[in-house]
């Protein structure tokens, strides 16, 4: 690497532990501790998604991430879970290093408690506001996700997010993520502040992943505007937007949307139930589209980087290739200004 690129790469990687900023989101049934450690022995940072899994199945996945990796890794945890309560207070006995909250938004007292368990601390922030509500509860570095990303997503753009918020805070590391791909876009984000860069599609479809071939295959055929946003229909039923593949599956659950907004006016059914009865949706849906390649019915959580995916890579491969394109990116731009 030339010195420019280490000089960025320097922030991210000293607050990780890792050679490379580079982070691999959590991506549930995909980010298992095969991938996890995968990315992190190759000088990345993977992360363990928690999902909904039994407590007891989350612990076997930490004790297994650490028997495969000796490197620094996170471990995600889905505050809107019905499992979640449990995940947090297992966190006391594992005591993981890096702590992420995603799906919604921690309390103030649920980042004390991760930090209570020598974790550092990492949010999400999909508007300034979130990003100041973070930081004030302690937050020890956030991740800024555009709208672009795969899975459970805000509704402002990455670009709207770099200016808001990136441009703005100071006193942590900020990591960037949403439709991101290329060692090349890494590197005009490290140049703008960033203190490294998270990517969830082009790791789901690594050798190293575990999702079925079938599951690459569709990731691999499709385009960006393939990797669609779910509406929300009441505000009665606040649903997270879930960006996916457009298939059935999506149909299915803007079928159940509306039924649960029937019962709901019925009051066959509370806010809480219709509420769990999206997230087993998700849950169920994944597992469908990742474990058993039902590509049609189950879903295929996917940013909008979907369409710069050509092939599937091992992972070392795809950490090299992302850090020489950075390094030859940063180089050329020195030629220019």
């Amino acid at each position: 690497m030339h010195n420019l690129t280490k000089k960025l790469f320097q922030p991210g990687a000293d607050f990780l532990g890792v050679t490379y900023p580079i982070l691999c989101g959590a991506m549930t049934w995909v980010s298992d501790p095969g991938l996890v450690s995968a990315v992190s022995n190759e000088g990345g940072f993977g992360t363990l998604a928690g999902g909904n899994a039994p407590p007891a199945i989350l612990e076997e996945q930490i004790t297994e991430t650490r028997r495969l990796t000796d490197k620094p890794f996170g471990v995600n945890l889905i505050t809107i879970a019905p499992a979640y309560r449990d995940h947090l207070a297992l966190m006391e006995k594992m005591r993981p290093p890096f702590i992420i909250f995603a799906g919604s938004f921690p309390k103030a007292g649920d980042i004390q408690q991760a930090k209570d368990c020598g974790a550092k601390v990492i949010c999400f922030a999909s508007t300034r506001s979130i990003a100041e509500r973070m930081l004030r509860y302690g937050a020890d570095a956030l991740i800024l996700e555009g709208m672009e990303a795969g899975g459970h997503v805000g509704h402002v753009t990455l670009t709207i997010l770099l200016q808001q918020v990136l441009f703005e805070v100071t006193e942590v590391p900020v990591f960037v993520a949403g439709g991101i791909a290329t060692g090349k876009m890494c590197a005009h984000l490290l140049l703008m502040g960033a203190a490294g860069i998270q990517l969830g599609t082009r790791f789901a479809v690594a050798e190293e992943s575990c999702a079925h071939p079938e599951f690459k295959k569709t990731f691999i055929r499709s385009h960006a505007r393939s990797a669609v946003s779910t509406p929300q229909f009441d505000s009665r039923l606040p649903v997270v937007a879930v960006r996916a593949l457009k298939n059935k599956a999506m149909d299915e659950f803007n079928a159940l949307q509306l039924s649960l907004i029937q019962r709901l006016d019925e009051g066959t059914i509370t806010r809480n139930d219709a509420q769990y009865q999206v997230e087993n949706f998700w849950m169920g849906a994944l597992r469908k589209a990742v474990v058993d390649g039902d590509v049609s019915h189950g879903s295929l959580m996917a940013g909008q980087s979907v369409g710069l995916i050509e092939k599937v890579q091992p992972i070392r491969e795809i950490m090299q290739e992302l850090v020489i394109e950075t390094d030859r990116e940063l180089e050329r731009i020195k030629t220019v200004v």
